[in-house]
């Protein structure tokens, strides 16, 4: 069963939140402690309502006056959770094509995550926000198979509670084939049945890979591919097993082998709140010795640390 650590609040009223916000942004020096407060306690839903309620008061809009009055990374995450989660992941995707450089990993975590649903409401919310074709940004942005499989995966066409094991077998030989011979053409075949079959089929095919070839399907892919095609077949294969474990894999990496990528850290944390973080901390504690929120702790300070903890909702016995 998945949990996030983020609920609805109970006994929640919009209109004195927006004006307990209000006072708090309105003030001399900014009240960072009760925009952490509020923020980080009610669910998605309710701060849409608080944003609303916000703009009858003051005729204002939320997310601008947090933009205005904040900076730095804690400005990202109290942003970031006014997003509803496809304005959310669309506001990533742009930045991560858009930028400077293109973010490959943010890429993957989401294409490689996201239901089909996620995927078609996260294609309308870039269209509505950046007045763009996510695929067609996607098609001049990235290049090669990677772009290849990311293109398929934006299609959201992958089946849904189907598996048929007589096909199982006939799968896992064409991707033992793709790993083995590494044409381009078998790079395809490779890309769209990891896209395209759904989780309950690739479970059986991915057994029927390692009874075939004594290997695992991960320790395939990274002997025979590399670069960012590698990388997200890979997280491809880790989400479909178990996206809390992905997830703590990613946070881990970008807590302690990137010296605490922010970027990555925020957009996990407010991306799964309400999903599967708690599994996402179960996972991560288990694996690697130390909690979440010891490590955030130990790599974040003042409000930035303050807020992350908040969604995080670790407590001391965590640390």
């Amino acid at each position: 069963q998945t949990q996030g650590t983020i609920f609805p609040a109970p006994n929640f009223n919009p209109v004195m939140d927006a004006q307990t916000l209000g006072g708090a942004l309105q003030g001399i020096s900014c009240e960072k402690d009760v925009l952490i407060d509020i923020l980080t306690q009610r669910c998605n839903s309710q701060r849409l309502m608080i944003a609303e309620a916000y703009r009858d008061m003051y005729g204002r809009d939320l997310i601008t006056d947090l933009k205005e009055n904040l900076s730095h990374h804690f400005k990202e995450v109290m942003v970031g959770l006014m997003y509803p989660p496809a304005s959310y992941d669309a506001h990533e995707l742009w930045h991560a094509l858009k930028g400077a450089d293109i973010e490959e990993k943010c890429l993957i975590d989401i294409f490689a995550s996201r239901s089909n649903m996620e995927i078609f409401q996260m294609k309308e919310a870039y269209l509505i926000q950046y007045n763009n074709n996510l695929q067609q940004d996607i098609d001049s942005e990235t290049s090669g198979h990677f772009r290849d499989t990311l293109m398929n995966l934006a299609q959201g066409t992958r089946m849904e509670g189907y598996a048929d094991p007589s096909t199982a077998a006939q799968d896992a030989m064409i991707l033992w084939e793709a790993c083995q011979r590494k044409t381009g053409e078998h790079k395809n075949m490779l890309q769209m049945i990891l896209c395209n079959r759904s989780y309950e089929q690739l479970w059986m095919v991915f057994q029927e890979f390692q009874n075939i070839s004594g290997q695992d399907i991960v320790d395939a892919i990274n002997e025979c591919y590399d670069g960012y095609f590698q990388e997200l077949l890979v997280a491809i294969v880790l989400c479909i097993r178990d996206k809390p474990s992905y997830f703590a894999y990613r946070l881990y990496n970008a807590i302690h082998d990137l010296g605490f990528h922010n970027k990555t850290v925020i957009r996990i944390l407010i991306a799964r709140s309400e999903i599967d973080l708690m599994n996402i901390r179960q996972r991560y504690k288990e694996r690697y010795g130390k909690s979440l929120f010891h490590d955030i702790k130990h790599f974040a300070s003042g409000h930035y640390e303050s807020a992350l903890l908040a969604i995080c909702a670790g407590d001391a016995e965590d640390y």
